[in-house]
């Protein structure tokens, strides 16, 4: 590809020569590593590690055109200077591999809690009915029909013009994290869909407030293709927010929730049974929540909805439900045979906590012990939050590791010995272990009894513990074999 067509629409063209611009480029890389002759290198500051440093070694490997942001000069090969590498690096992928997402169905699924829950919903809901899914998110990527390890829950937009361009599929539908739009990662994507499922406490290490976390999310609206429409839960404040924002520009907004003005409206919701009374193209009818509790209500509804928008009959959605098989490590039940429950959940902020443990309850908990952590150098200020839920709504709680990212255990203990003796209470315990502190209240449990182990879900431990498991899943079925 010449240069001229890999800048396209840029605006970066006018401030090269035409010798330049006749450049045949081979590839595109933002790690030196990958650079081979005829690559453009585009040099990112990264948060650890300043791509700028590997120029040399870009050139060294073969590059034939530099992007940063730095001023050089003298460089041996044509450098041009921008004002942001990561949002130029999303323009050239999108120009070097052909606009893949023009040709996809893409959907865009954001929010705090439930991304993932509501992307398998809809892959099952659609695939059922005849249409082909590429997924990308947090657990998995999959790529027709071929699962993929994850790295992020949004790769970088490099990566991702890769994926795009793999897929055969009709429809993508791809998780999108506050930290990927921040990033730039989603430059050069538009999307046909973009669902909006609600806005918690959450990454406050990242976002200064909670207006820049929204900000975060609304660049997703902004990148929505000429007739896209936004799929928006209206129960949440922030997505009340986001809708008068868009109606504001006359953008295309279908929404959920129980208010009278939603296209896709709950009347009334039965918790014991998950089912629920819709209201939608004036027609009333019973439906059932995908899974378990509340916010899985929500989850389905923004997957059914969705659903319904691009054609598929209420009738085979409604039986599409029923054959729903559940998410890897959303609250995922494990029943015992002296007649407790065991569940393993990813719940990690104050909210997602509450839903599970509030499930629980409507579930018919006699008795709930909640085992969870914090993760070391993530958002502090949410952390009072998630105990004080849990010692409010559980019957007992027990603290122990999550990830500890670079922090000793030595001082992740002494955070939660400080928050336990100013947000616990009596019911509360610290066991440092996490494989312990899962047998030891699985061991105590007694029939009716629930165990919510929350923080995980189906992520592999970053650290060893003393049973020789590597998950919280795994830890739970091997003290099951073991009695």
């Amino acid at each position: 590809m010449k240069t001229n067509q890999l800048l396209n629409e840029s605006g970066l063209i006018s401030r090269l020569d035409s010798r330049i611009l006749e450049l045949d480029i081979k590839g595109i890389a933002d790690n030196s590593s990958d650079v081979a002759k005829g690559f453009v290198f585009v040099a990112i500051k990264g948060f650890e590690i300043d791509g700028h440093g590997f120029i040399d070694q870009a050139i060294e490997k073969g590059a034939a055109l530099v992007i940063g942001e730095q001023g050089i000069t003298r460089l041996g090969v044509p450098y041009l200077q921008v004002e942001n590498s990561r949002k130029a690096l999303g323009i050239l992928a999108r120009n070097f591999y052909g606009r893949p997402s023009d040709q996809k169905i893409m959907i865009g699924i954001t929010g705090t809690n439930g991304k993932t829950t509501t992307s398998y919903m809809l892959q099952h809901f659609l695939e059922s009915n005849g249409m082909s899914c590429s997924v990308i998110g947090t657990n998995q990527n999959i790529i027709n029909g071929e699962k993929m390890k994850s790295s992020n829950t949004t790769p970088n937009s490099l990566a991702l013009h890769k994926l795009l361009t793999l897929s055969q599929d009709e429809v993508v539908i791809m998780e999108v994290s506050s930290h990927g739009l921040a990033q730039y990662r989603l430059e050069g994507i538009e999307f046909d869909y973009g669902l909006f499922l609600n806005l918690h406490h959450e990454h406050l290490d990242y976002h200064s407030s909670m207006e820049e976390y929204f900000q975060a999310k609304l660049t997703m609206f902004n990148q929505m293709k000429e007739h896209g429409i936004a799929v928006v839960n209206t129960d949440n404040e922030w997505g009340r927010k986001l809708c008068g924002i868009l109606q504001t520009k006359g953008k295309p907004i279908y929404a959920i929730g129980t208010s009278t003005e939603c296209n896709l409206r709950v009347a009334k919701f039965h918790s014991l049974s998950s089912t629920m009374r819709v209201i939608e193209s004036n027609e009333t009818y019973q439906m059932v929540a995908a899974m378990t509790g509340m916010h899985n209500m929500y989850n389905t509804l923004m997957a059914y909805g969705t659903s319904l928008l691009l054609g598929i009959p209420k009738e085979k959605l409604l039986n599409s439900i029923h054959h729903f098989k559940g998410v890897d490590g959303r609250f995922e039940i494990t029943k015992l045979a002296k007649g407790s429950i065991v569940i393993v959940d990813y719940a990690h902020t104050p909210d997602a906590i509450s839903y599970c443990l509030e499930t629980a309850k409507s579930q018919g908990a006699q008795r709930i012990t909640h085992i969870f952590g914090f993760r070391g150098n993530r958002d502090a200020s949410k952390r009072k939050h998630m105990l004080s839920i849990s010692a409010e709504m559980s019957d007992r709680y027990i603290l122990t590791l999550d990830d500890l990212n670079n922090v000793s255990p030595g001082d992740m203990l002494e955070v939660l010995n400080q928050l336990n003796e100013t947000y616990g209470n009596s019911k509360g315990s610290i066991v440092p272990d996490r494989t312990l502190a899962i047998q030891q209240a699985i061991h105590e449990s007694k029939e009716g009894d629930w165990i919510v182990i929350t923080g995980k879900g189906h992520e592999k431990y970053q650290q060893t513990f003393h049973l020789p498991t590597d998950s919280d899943r795994e830890t739970v079925n091997y003290i099951i074999k073991q009695n």
